[in-house]
């Protein structure tokens, strides 16, 4: 599946990016709102998985009326906690480190920051998760999920499309990378990416991406490395960066990231 085969339904905001794989669906959702969120759904028969949630009330509404034509089956949870007025009825999944992640840990601080950031357009209310999973496979809506459990909450194989999801990619923007070692375990998981030879890699704040785009973030992130290596301040290696990639997007990560490396 090519990452640039699809079609495009327009929304009132957002708008639905539609791969289809035969037997399944992917519809991606753009949401458009302040935070680029990225919403996606597989759909095979009738029935729908949803993975992760929009957080801003007009996302909100405007995906639950798209829904409309199909069985919501459950939601996967896992890095966007916030949005509980999105789909209240439909079962919830999310490990334990994940409800945990947006209950009280570095997510309810994320949207902590958003609920000062945009005030009432934003859902701050936290997904009641219903179901609490662990690691391999998991069956919702005649479809199998493997899940991945990571640091802060987990990532979802997709074997009905032959993709993955995961929390950040970007190929050509700047992501938060917390030191070193962190650069170094995110390699290591994209070139398994790359060895499973997934066609699509989905992230919640990017478009459908592929391996190519696997191998430019790798390049980067070995790149960030050396240039942390020979800088003696964040102030230095920002602008290092900067200069060596002075179109990316994400500048608010690579602050975050030049944290990290000069703590």
């Amino acid at each position: 599946m090519n990452k640039n085969t699809f079609s495009t339904v327009k929304l009132a905001k957002g708008e639905m990016n539609i791969y289809d794989f035969g037997t399944a669906r992917l519809h991606a959702y753009k949401t458009n709102d302040f935070i680029d969120d990225e919403v996606f759904i597989v759909e095979k028969n009738g029935k729908a998985v949803i993975i992760e949630s929009p957080c801003f009330y007009d996302n909100i509404r405007e995906l639950t009326d798209y829904l409309k034509e199909f069985q919501a089956a459950g939601m996967l949870v896992a890095y966007h906690g916030a949005g509980a007025t999105f789909l209240p009825d439909v079962p919830k999944y999310a490990t334990q480190n994940a409800a945990e992640y947006s209950q009280s840990g570095g997510g309810k601080a994320l949207i902590d920051n958003f609920t000062k950031s945009f005030g009432d357009i934003f859902d701050n209310s936290i997904h009641k998760i219903s179901n609490i999973i662990g690691e391999g496979t998991l069956t919702i809506g005649g479809m199998d999920f493997v899940i991945k459990q990571s640091a802060e909450a987990f990532d979802v194989e997709i074997p009905e499309i032959n993709a993955v999801y995961t929390h950040m990619l970007g190929h050509d923007c700047h992501s938060i990378v917390a030191g070193a070692a962190h650069a170094d375990a995110i390699i290591a998981q994209l070139n398994h990416y790359k060895e499973k030879g997934y066609d699509l890699i989905l992230t919640s704040h990017y478009t459908p991406e592929d391996l190519k785009d696997a191998d430019t973030k790798i390049a980067y992130l070995e790149n960030l490395k050396k240039i942390a290596q020979g800088c003696s301040s964040a102030e230095e290696f920002k602008a290092a960066v900067q200069k060596q990639y002075p179109n990316y997007s994400g500048q608010n990560y690579l602050d975050m990231t030049a944290g990290f490396f000069f703590a």
